[in-house]
């Protein structure tokens, strides 16, 4: 199929049965999700067929794609945790815990964007949280930090098909040692915060995770598997995540900033985490939704 229809359009959306009409000048539909999901395999240029499916589906809200057919089903997963594999960002919720929420926000946002350099931002961030007790770290994540829809099945279907998964963070491992182990991550990757044993110091463990280190930690995980770039998803939605997006097969941006969006090879602005199953060519019956599990547990 891939050399036949070296591309595919993928679509996902609520009413993917109207868009589908609309685009049928575009192709046949290979249904992936009844109602929800679809892929149109081609051979023509991908500029022009994605400009088309854009404009056919002008008035919609779709996700719309083209990736390449060969090697679709990827090996390795690397994805980012903050407001991506979870909806909030941990640092904001702790400075919530001080008071201090607005004025790490507004920092955040700007490292987000690839305003500021990440590092020094975070340095700075965590400085404003010295003196906080440790036991808001655990409140945080009781009361703040849940999955986003989809990561769970994410996970646990690529899994099933011989994946292997990481999860990294310029987040602490407080958060992505649990986050990990909830969502179903093989490994995790952070920063670590440094306390006295009662309260945060203000600092963080160097070195800092950042984006280059998140590169280094895809290329060393496609090396210990013996992959290749193209074997891999890399999926986050800050600045921070755009070396190891523009590293891997097949980078995504997931509800980001409009730096990423517009450096990744796709983007997913508004379906939940199995999106990432569909872009990789992944049927409804294929997808496998574990049994949730109790925070108690974690």
């Amino acid at each position: 199929m891939s050399e036949r229809f070296p591309h595919v359009l993928n679509v996902i959306a609520k009413d993917a049965r109207l868009l589908a009409e609309e685009m049928r000048a575009l192709g046949h539909a290979d249904w992936l999700h009844e109602d929800h999901a679809f892929d149109i395999p081609f051979a023509g240029d991908p500029t022009d067929v994605f400009t088309a499916a854009r404009s056919a589906a002008a008035s919609a809200v779709a996700d719309i794609n083209v990736v390449s057919a060969a090697r679709r089903r990827k090996r390795l997963l690397i994805a980012d945790m903050d407001s991506t594999i979870i909806s909030c960002e941990c640092l904001d919720e702790l400075a919530d815990m001080a008071d201090l929420k607005p004025q790490v926000a507004a920092i955040t946002e700007r490292a987000m964007r690839g305003e500021i350099e990440f590092a020094g931002a975070l340095r700075e961030r965590v400085m404003l949280l010295k003196g906080l007790p440790l036991a808001a770290l655990e409140r945080v994540y009781r009361e703040r930090v849940r999955l986003n829809p989809g990561a769970r099945a994410l996970t646990a279907t690529m899994r099933a098909h011989g994946a292997k998964t990481l999860l990294v963070s310029g987040g602490f491992t407080y958060f992505t040692r649990r986050v990990a182990a909830d969502a179903g991550f093989d490994a995790e990757q952070g920063n670590t915060l440094l306390d006295d044993g009662a309260a945060l110091l203000g600092m963080v463990a160097e070195p800092i995770l950042g984006r280059e280190a998140k590169l280094a930690a895809l290329q060393a995980a496609l090396a210990a598997a013996s992959l290749e770039p193209a074997d891999a998803l890399a999926v986050g939605d800050g600045a921070n995540d755009l070396a190891m997006i523009g590293y891997a097969g097949l980078g995504v941006a997931w509800h980001a900033k409009p730096v990423v969006a517009a450096a990744a090879g796709a983007s997913i602005a508004h379906g939940d985490l199995t999106a990432l199953l569909y872009l990789q060519g992944y049927k409804e019956d294929e997808i496998v939704q574990p049994v949730s599990v109790s925070r108690n547990a974690t």
